[in-house]
């Protein structure tokens, strides 16, 4: 049974506290935050844009810490997850790694593609598992994707468009600073940035197209060039101004024999989704059973693949340092793109 000891109880933490009594061999012991309010249980005020909003937890037998460093300093735990604001993530994690602990690390990884390079070779030296918690290839449209690749059950992959976007949210006053939460594509388009690199291999460059506010990115077009000359990836990331629609994800991914469809919206009035549905070849539409659907299930996921990699001693093929580190190096390509109106080299 794996001990684990969450840093930061905030939105992260809370979904990852429910998803860890879902999650088999692992049990959080211990927690560490700054505000004594949160360390005595009430987790009433969190708040986020998916799942239950929290609750009173029952912290009996969960030792609550003020610090990072003292929850690091606790030598019954084995793993240190790391849900602090992205702008902690690095010194908490080098922290954890150098005292020997394993580490999962909310994405980004960090804000900068030189603090995610000082983490991975961090944790290349201590013979520690740095995993990064991006989720997205757990959600059940997008695993599908990753076992359809995995099988070759519709041939050669060929391109797909991805697009996330999200009204402007007000509720976060330091999203577009650089410094703190890293804007719109390291903290919102990073998801797809990794999945793209994740299932087509880092592309030799970039060409993007979009809006600024101040210093970041807030609509962002891009096109990412490959050496394989048959790939044709592009994607869409923005913010927008009305509140009318707090989220939107999706895509379209093409393969030799089917093309692959989805699409999800959360409006103010309600949801509304295009569900997976499989184009063939042959003229079918195919429309699989995916379950409900339920995000803090694809932490669930994503965490006992967590479990896997620990016990197990080998390395996540989705959930790997150096892949987070790639998807960082991929956003602030864009942004660079973006601001210089030319191709940036990857």
């Amino acid at each position: 049974m794996l001990k684990v000891g969450i840093a930061g109880i905030g939105f992260m933490g809370w979904i990852h506290w429910l998803a860890y009594q879902k999650t088999h061999n692992a049990r959080v012991t211990a927690i560490a935050s700054r505000d004594p309010i949160k360390r005595s249980g009430d987790w009433t005020s969190i708040q986020g844009n998916f799942g239950p909003p929290g609750e009173q937890v029952d912290l009996t037998g969960v030792a609550a810490h003020e610090s990072v460093s003292q929850l690091v300093a606790d030598d019954s735990i084995d793993v240190i997850d790391v849900c602090l604001p992205p702008s902690l993530h690095t010194s908490a994690v080098l922290e954890a790694l150098q005292a020997g602990k394993h580490v999962v690390c909310e994405k980004p990884l960090a804000l900068t593609t030189d603090d995610c390079d000082r983490m991975v070779q961090a944790a290349e030296q201590s013979g520690g598992q740095l995993l990064v918690g991006h989720v997205l290839p757990f959600f059940l449209e997008y695993d599908f994707v990753r076992q359809a690749i995995d099988a070759g059950t519709y041939g050669k992959l060929l391109g797909g468009e991805f697009k996330r976007a999200i009204s402007d949210p007000l509720w976060l006053k330091d999203f577009y600073d650089p410094h703190k939460v890293g804007g719109p594509l390291v903290d919102l388009h990073v998801h797809d940035a990794h999945f793209i690199r994740m299932i087509f291999g880092m592309p030799d460059s970039v060409i993007s197209r979009g809006r600024l506010r101040g210093d970041a990115v807030q609509y962002c077009a891009t096109l990412f060039d490959f050496a394989d000359s048959s790939y044709a990836v592009s994607s869409i990331c923005s913010v927008i101004d009305q509140q009318g629609r707090p989220f939107m994800q999706g895509f379209e991914i093409h393969f030799e024999q089917a093309t692959l469809q989805f699409e999800f919206n959360a409006f103010a009035d309600g949801a509304e989704s295009v569900p997976l549905k499989v184009l063939t070849a042959d003229g079918q539409v195919l429309r699989p059973e995916l379950g409900d659907g339920d995000p803090v299930q694809a932490f669930v996921r994503e965490l006992q693949e967590v479990v896997s990699a620990v016990t197990e001693n080998q390395q996540s093929k989705v959930l790997n340092a150096r892949l987070a580190r790639d998807a960082i190096r991929l956003c602030h390509c864009q942004s660079q793109s973006v601001t210089t109106r030319k191709p940036v080299k990857v």
